[in-house]
Parts: structure tokens; sequence; C-alpha cells
């Protein structure tokens, strides 16, 4: 997916009143400015690696904190934090493992809304 649909996407996503009431706290910008944009995007691989790509996820649909990290933040703006949600929203099937090419266009969904929440 290139960037447009992307920027599509998250234009969705803001009309959805759940996804919408998400948003980056100041602590969580200070953790961002502090650590780097390339530290959270490595956070945010090993996050969806663990809790979203495997084939069978026991607790699908609780694995995403709602808070604690911005890139957890990020997954529940951006419904990339369940399987059922990429489902829904990306279209990205359930129980099955995720290819390099969907993590990494999660990735990028998430990290676009992230570079939109600090400016």
């Amino acid at each position: 997916m290139n960037n447009k649909e992307i920027q599509n996407k998250l234009l969705s996503l803001k009309k959805s009143k759940f996804r919408s009431r998400f948003y980056l706290k100041e602590a969580d910008k200070e953790y961002i400015a502090k650590n780097g944009i390339d530290k959270i995007k490595g956070h945010a691989y090993d996050f969806i690696k663990k809790r979203l790509a495997p084939k069978e996820i026991p607790n699908d649909g609780k694995q995403t904190p709602m808070r604690g990290h911005p890139v957890f933040i990020a997954q529940h703006a951006t419904a990339t934090c369940c399987r059922g949600c990429l489902y829904k929203w990306h279209h990205i099937s359930q129980r099955k493992e995720l290819t390099e090419q969907e993590i990494d266009y999660i990735i990028e969904v998430i990290m676009e809304w992230i570079r939109q929440e600090i400016v």
C-alpha cells in the first residue's frame, strides 16, 4: 500500500468515534523525542511480531494495552491492535501468520499515525 492509501485509511479511521478518541499525550511525545522515531519503530516491530503476527494468539482482542507506550496507543487508533480489528479495517485475514509484507504495512500505518501526532 502506498502513502496515499495509508493517508486515506487514516482519514477513514479518524471518522470512527472509538478510533478518534486516541491521541498521544505530552508524556508519549516526550518519550518519542527522547528515544527517537527509529527506536519507536523498532519497538513497533517487536510488538507486532510478538503480539499480532503469530497464527494463534491465545488472548486475541486483549493483547494490546490501552496505555503504557506510544505504539500501543497508535495500534488502537489505527485498528492494528488485534486480529479482529485488522480484518475489519484492513482486510488482513485472521488465523494465519502475518507475512513480512503485512507486518511492514502495519508498521507504516502505525508510524504514519505517530508522525501525524507529534507534529
